[in-house]
């Protein structure tokens, strides 16, 4: 009987982690909840429930969302056999970085945010003291 529980708490843990992948690729995308679940032909509620991986994510499905999110489906897979189940805190604002600059409707403004980046990411290179 441990087994069966063991290979039970196993199953949840890979639906939380693939869950866990849309969420941040769809994040990443600068895409709603709602914009997923419309794109893949679901109910909001079934979508938030995709992320949280409270219902399990069929493999025609999974398909379907690799396509939508521009993803292999080997992406949702990545990083399972680690022991990194939670998004770090360095991930989190990245994803906010990228949710937020997708956000951003002045082309002007994102190419000024771009350089910006760039200017201060060879800044940390040239002088790592400076980082």
């Amino acid at each position: 009987m441990t087994s069966v529980k063991k290979n039970l708490s196993n199953t949840h843990r890979i639906e939380n982690h693939v869950g866990q992948k849309i969420r941040e690729r769809r994040t990443m995308l600068g895409l709603t909840q709602q914009q997923l679940a419309d794109l893949i032909g679901v109910t909001y509620q079934q979508a938030h429930k995709y992320e949280r991986g409270i219902n399990r994510v069929s493999a025609g499905r999974l398909f379907e969302i690799s396509q939508v999110l521009g993803v292999g489906v080997s992406f949702f897979y990545e990083g399972l056999d680690s022991d990194q189940d939670t998004v770090s805190e360095r991930q989190r604002m990245c994803l906010d970085l990228a949710r937020n600059f997708t956000n951003i409707k002045n082309e002007k403004h994102q190419d000024a945010l771009s350089m910006l980046c760039r200017v201060l990411s060879e800044q940390s290179l040239s002088d790592p003291e400076a980082a």
